[in-house]
């Protein structure tokens, strides 16, 4: 209750702790705006009495992965939430530092696709390489690059390592340099999964849209979007 309700109730009116709801809580010296300070003797965290500042909010990362995942934007998330558009890129660079790539398990198979998208604009493309598991359509690894064969090795080289035991591509002709001729497969159909994840994921993030104003200004960023998207 606290959590939702700190915006409107100070906790000099409540005595609770917003981190861990105790009530051992003491003052602790005032700010340079003179707002007071507190401490929680049980978990030993610092908070204002009351945040005038949105971006100061115990669940606001929460609200920021949320919104990531129903696909605004930079710039609506942070009108949304009332927080400044460096602050909120800032914080999603450290909600995608937290996050870990799956750790991938031998004898899997996969799907492995690309994906066009625009960095800036539209004389700029760009590849979105990722494979998901053929059972689960979990996706396993992704990497952004250029249109060429390192971009694509990035990921085939991942899933070789872990001793895959087939990978399904379509039928560009790059994959047949890059994978062994044992555990590839370019058979109708063997796409289908990560075909209908590529609708999905144009879909919820604009940015990977094909015909839209709304271009991803940095790969950073963009990489950093994914990563919240596919795994957290």
């Amino acid at each position: 209750m606290i959590e939702n309700d700190i915006r409107c109730i100070k906790v000099s009116d409540t005595g609770i702790c917003p981190f861990c709801y105790s009530n051992k809580i003491i003052k602790n010296g005032t700010t340079k705006t003179r707002k007071q300070q507190y401490l929680c003797k049980k978990c030993d965290r610092r908070f204002l009495d009351f945040y005038t500042y949105n971006a100061y909010l115990p669940n606001l990362n929460s609200l920021i992965i949320k919104l990531t995942k129903e696909g605004l934007s930079i710039r609506s998330t942070a009108r949304t939430l009332k927080i400044s558009i460096t602050t909120l890129l800032k914080r999603i660079l450290d909600i995608a530092d937290k996050i870990k790539s799956p750790v991938l398990s031998f004898g899997k198979t996969y799907e492995l696709d690309e994906m066009r998208f625009f960095i800036r604009k539209k004389t700029n493309p760009m590849w979105l390489v990722y494979a998901i598991d053929k059972t689960t359509k979990e996706v396993a690894c992704f990497y952004l690059g250029r249109r060429n064969n390192t971009t694509l090795n990035a990921v085939a080289k991942t899933l070789i390592n872990s001793k895959t035991k087939r990978i399904y591509t379509d039928k560009l002709k790059n994959y047949k340099y890059l994978i062994p001729g044992e555990i590839h497969t370019t058979k109708q159909y063997g796409t289908n999964g990560i075909e209908r994840k590529n609708l999905s994921i144009r879909t919820h993030l604009k940015r990977l849209n094909r015909k839209t104003i709304c271009f991803s200004k940095s790969i950073t960023i963009t990489a950093a979007v994914l990563k919240i998207y596919f795994w957290e």
